[in-house]
């Protein structure tokens, strides 16, 4: 994984919490957005951990570029101060599969990386929902239109955007594991999402899911 922050201190104090379990290789550092997509070149990382907030190229541009520029983008998760952030909201809509607050304790910072690294987003529900609800978005709305779900992956949807894991959405809806991955993979092609992150952002700003109702 390659680890962006403009400061050396918490680039190093990272390091070292995420490489202390010794099945997580930090392969690169960098302290500015510019140098983000050179380095996935050069050491093709499955996650890429960035601060959102740095003086040059911030983490919203450089996230923007990887996704234009990068084939096949690795995992983007990003670190903030404050979770309840414009920044981290565009961040999220541009390609990031989820954020992290900079105080979160060791092991979350772990379990967060290993979370984006199987292909799962990291969804706070009630932080997207503040941030979400409140922007209505055509594109989102044509989105929904085009996906035409079936009742099945509607249900799925809803589920999704509560943060519930394929397994908890099994339970709930009575169906195995592999027909909810299954579903889960239909929803974010139908809507032309990268992840699940971004199909939440498309639920709310489309109004399928009332942020006021949550």
């Amino acid at each position: 994984m390659l680890l962006i922050d403009d400061e050396e201190l918490v680039r190093v104090g990272l390091r070292v919490i995420l490489e202390s379990g010794g099945d997580i290789v930090v392969v690169g550092e960098a302290s500015d957005g510019a140098q983000v997509v050179p380095l996935i070149r050069e050491k093709n990382p499955d996650v890429v951990l960035m601060d959102i907030r740095m003086p040059r190229v911030d983490g919203l541009a450089a996230i923007r570029k990887i996704v234009a520029d990068v084939a096949q983008p690795p995992k983007i998760l990003v670190l903030t101060t404050f979770e309840l952030d414009d920044y981290v909201y565009e961040a999220l809509r541009g390609g990031a599969s989820g954020f992290l607050l900079k105080r979160a304790p060791a092991q979350e910072i772990v379990q967060a990386v290993h979370t984006i690294a199987r292909g799962e987003s990291l969804l706070f529900p009630e932080a997207i929902r503040h941030m979400a609800g409140r922007r209505p978005n055509r594109e989102a709305n044509e989105a929904m239109r085009r996906a035409a779900l079936t009742d099945r992956e509607t249900d799925v949807l809803r589920l999704i955007s509560e943060g519930l894991s394929n397994n908890e959405i099994a339970s709930r809806l009575y169906l195995g594991t592999q027909t909810v991955k299954t579903h889960v993979s239909s929803v974010l092609a139908k809507l032309g999402a990268r992840d699940r992150t971004q199909a939440v952002i498309v639920a709310y700003e489309s109004g399928f899911v009332d942020a006021d109702r949550r």
